[in-house]
């Protein structure tokens, strides 16, 4: 029997994500390379608490001229929460989508929403169609939340700014989360780890453990 991947090694672990035995090489090599690896595949999370981010400078990253403080993500937990689990279960509901399309899509939102702060609206969706269909269903959400907080409040309490301010916030996780597989879904699965099905302890809550 022989690695369903390099077609050299012998097998030593079930991939679910090629449907067939792989060696541990190909494993480690090829996972969100070549492989679409299922979030809860027990080789890719044994992976994950070993690789490290793709190097990065946090100097180059885009959009550091929109200020974040810890308070403003502190007022908004709220919003925090309801985006990050907006893009996870939207980017899950599309086959194929990974971490770069995410970020693409945050890219187009996060533009959108300078221009609604420059008073001049343009939008900037996405012409990758899995960007797109993130895109729309985060700018669908935000319509819903803000008209929620219409209903219960009588008024908008959300601004644009703070809207923004946050998706800079999770533009810059994602982008600390990258690990430079052309497949890779770290961010992803750090938002899963943020909403598991199962109920939250008491206490707890995923935008306390996202600004941890």
């Amino acid at each position: 029997m022989e690695c369903a991947i390099c077609r050299t090694r012998r097998p030593r672990r079930f991939c679910p994500g090629v449907g067939g035995e792989i060696c541990s090489l190909c494993c480690g090599t090829e996972r969100e390379v070549t492989v679409e690896c299922p979030l809860d595949c027990e080789f890719l999370r044994e992976g994950r608490r070993h690789e490290k981010p793709a190097a990065r400078n946090a100097a180059e990253f885009p959009n550091r001229d929109i200020q974040v403080p810890e308070k403003l993500l502190r007022a908004n937990e709220h919003l925090l929460a309801f985006l990050s689990l907006t893009i996870f279960r939207s980017a899950m509901q599309v086959s194929g989508v990974v971490d770069g399309d995410v970020q693409e899509a945050l890219d187009g939102l996060i533009r959108t929403y300078r221009t609604l702060e420059s008073g001049v609206y343009y939008e900037s969706r996405p012409n990758n169609l899995l960007a797109g269909s993130i895109y729309a269903a985060v700018w669908d959400a935000l319509a819903e939340f803000r008209s929620a907080e219409q209903e219960e409040l009588g008024l908008t309490k959300t601004r644009d700014a703070d809207v923004l301010g946050v998706l800079v916030f999770l533009q810059h996780f994602a982008l600390n989360c990258d690990n430079g597989r052309r497949r890779g879904r770290a961010f992803l699965d750090a938002l899963r780890e943020f909403h598991p099905p199962a109920q939250e302890p008491s206490g707890s809550s995923p935008s306390s453990a996202i600004l941890r």
